[in-house]
């Protein structure tokens, strides 16, 4: 920690986020400019889909919002992250700080982390429990189609905000100010695709730009944690290790750099939460080097072998308890079982 402040790793980094957000701001002014020129053609499909990443990008910085890396000041992140999150990408502040602060705190721990809960996909073997022909073959199988249903990610992400924001038995910061950020979001982007194309090409529009928003989504979160070993509940794992064996980094350069929008560094993300986004990189070398010092397991792999790991991980657990996934030999040496 002292090696990564005296680096001013720690230093906030405004400038970066305002040329950042300067740069997806411009893309998508030129997207929406782009859609009203090619309104009848189904070119505009091509707008759609390039409007699904510049949305993502948006949650990227909204996310960065949320760890109090763009200002010093907790309230001026939370004003901005809100306004990003429900304004301009779409959905609920409130539900991402829940689930994600839950996230850091625990990640891949059993029963805690929000993360790995049984849903349309299952992360643990205990949770494959499908009675059904079918529903065994689609379990036995998920992880290739783990992808192709984060096409239905982006309906699914909009859809958990509006659930989380209308349900008066969940707890909600600023509630009324979430719904009205929302609905006048949702409601401006569909009357805005439907006042400038016909009736069929505007729900393609809308589907296309939601399935690239779902699936870009996905595939950026994804390969930061599944398949790295899980956390039995109530295992005592000190902070360093809970981290960064539960955390995987992707190599890959400046590209994948935006491609991820740094959360390519997960390790050092979940160490220094806080820490901007430009600082990620030189941090990963230090706790790299101090990983190998105190002889702590430090994963960083390919994105293609990120994404490899996690279709054979879903698959294998998919399978259910009869075959337990294969041992983390990193777990062993930190005195719990898991799987990688």
């Amino acid at each position: 920690m002292n090696t990564v402040r005296d680096a001013g790793l720690l230093r906030r980094r405004r400038t970066f986020y305002f040329v950042l957000l300067a740069a997806i701001t411009t893309a998508m002014v030129a997207a929406w400019f782009g859609a009203v020129m090619l309104q009848d053609t189904w070119y505009t499909l091509l707008i759609a889909g390039a409007m699904g990443v510049l949305f993502t990008q948006y949650a990227f910085v909204t996310h960065e919002f949320a760890h109090r890396q763009v200002f010093a000041s907790g309230r001026a992140n939370d004003v901005a992250g809100r306004l990003m999150a429900d304004l301009v990408v779409g959905i609920s502040y409130s539900w991402w700080m829940s689930k994600h602060t839950r996230h850091h705190a625990s990640p891949n721990t059993v029963g805690k982390d929000p993360d790995i809960m049984p849903d349309t996909i299952v992360f643990q073997a205990d949770d494959a429990t499908a009675t059904t022909r079918l529903g065994r073959f689609l379990q036995q199988r998920q992880g290739w189609l783990f992808f192709p249903a984060l096409l239905l990610e982006g309906v699914n992400l909009h859809r958990h905000a509006f659930a989380t924001v209308l349900n008066p038995k969940v707890k909600v910061d600023k509630r009324s100010l979430e719904i009205v950020l929302l609905a006048v979001r949702n409601v401006a982007f569909i009357a805005a695709v439907f006042a400038i194309m016909p009736l069929g090409m505007g729900f393609a529009f809308l589907g296309v730009q939601l399935a690239v928003f779902g699936l870009y989504m996905g595939a950026s979160f994804a390969p930061n944690h599944t398949g790295m070993p899980l956390l039995p509940k109530g295992s005592k794992v000190d902070f360093l290790r809970r981290q960064v064996l539960t955390s995987r980094n992707i190599s890959g350069g400046p590209a994948v750099d935006i491609y991820m929008g740094g959360l390519n560094y997960q390790v050092e993300h979940h160490l220094f939460p806080s820490m901007p986004r430009p600082h990620l990189r030189k941090a990963a070398e230090i706790v790299r080097e101090y990983c190998e010092l105190k002889e702590i397991p430090y994963t960083r792999v390919s994105l293609a072998a990120s994404y490899g790991a996690v279709i054979r991980y879903l698959n294998e657990v998919g399978h259910g308890p009869a075959r337990d996934p294969f041992a983390c030999p990193a777990a062993g040496r930190v005195g719990y079982t898991g799987v990688s």
